[in-house]
């Protein structure tokens, strides 16, 4: 594999906070100017450092909202990369929401996102910056779009039967290779993340060797890795993996799969 832009991942929010980190990255991260806002430091911060600062709690709900009212001031006109420094800083919060929807989402994961997003994005033009609790508000935007079409869609494939009947459960694991290709297909990892845990964590490659693969540096190499197994042990808690089916995906994604990490398992 050549580079990143072969292999963007499928999963909406996935995709979304790869682009994020890509506008954190040196030499030229995008900084938010923290002076003059209470609670933040007096400096620029990179867009990671203003994500953490947000999500240390040490600020209060109305300092909060006076830097959501700034990020969505510049999402409204400064244009695309203010709008992803807005969905990156909310990222936790929209995993959050996806990961508890999860549950009763029966179409592809990959849609879910998409449809949590998407939710996301319609609010972040209309909202009243007025208001309070303005990132719950979007991410409750994006709650409420993914709660519909799963209703919608659950209206539409119905099936009326005449006596009770379920459909027996998946068997979630065979080996810690289909672990993360479930991940993968959830969408709570990308293709290049599953390349970076497998092949530095069960394969015993160095971590510079499989960068150099991927095309990006060791350092950041490893903060993918590192974010993508935070992510991966909360969605194994959660049960976000549990009944992930591979068949459709592993058909639809077998030629990307391969190129990435060389070799795809075969569906039982």
């Amino acid at each position: 594999m050549t580079g990143m832009a072969s292999s963007w991942p499928a999963s909406s929010l996935a995709a979304a906070d790869r682009a994020f980190a890509l506008l954190t990255c040196p030499p030229a991260p995008l900084a938010f100017d923290g002076r003059g806002f209470e609670g933040l430091p007096d400096r620029l911060l990179a867009l990671d450092e203003l994500k953490s600062v947000l999500l240390s709690r040490g600020l209060s709900r109305q300092e909060q909202d006076v830097v959501w009212r700034e990020l969505v001031e510049r999402a409204r006109r400064d244009g695309p990369a203010w709008v992803i420094a807005c969905v990156g800083v909310a990222m936790p919060g929209l995993r959050r929401a996806a990961r508890r929807l999860a549950a009763d989402w029966m179409s592809p994961t990959v849609d879910l996102h998409a449809e949590v997003l998407e939710g996301f994005l319609i609010h972040l033009r209309k909202v009243d910056l007025s208001d309070d609790r303005i990132v719950g508000k979007l991410v409750d935007a994006g709650k409420r779009r993914a709660r519909k079409a799963r209703d919608a869609d659950a209206d539409a494939s119905a099936i009326h039967v005449n006596r009770p009947w379920s459909r027996a459960p998946l068997s979630p694991w065979d080996h810690p290779d289909w672990i993360l290709t479930r991940a993968v297909a959830a969408g709570v990892i990308d293709v290049d993340e599953h390349a970076l845990i497998a092949k530095t964590r069960l394969e015993g490659c160095t971590l510079a060797t499989v960068a150099a693969e991927l095309g990006i540096s060791a350092s950041l190499a490893g903060d993918w890795r590192r974010k993508a197994q935070l992510r991966l042990a909360d969605a194994i808690r959660a049960g976000e993996l549990d009944h992930v089916r591979l068949d459709a995906y592993l058909v639809r994604h077998r030629r990307r799969l391969r190129a990435v990490l060389g070799v795809v398992p075969v569906a039982a």
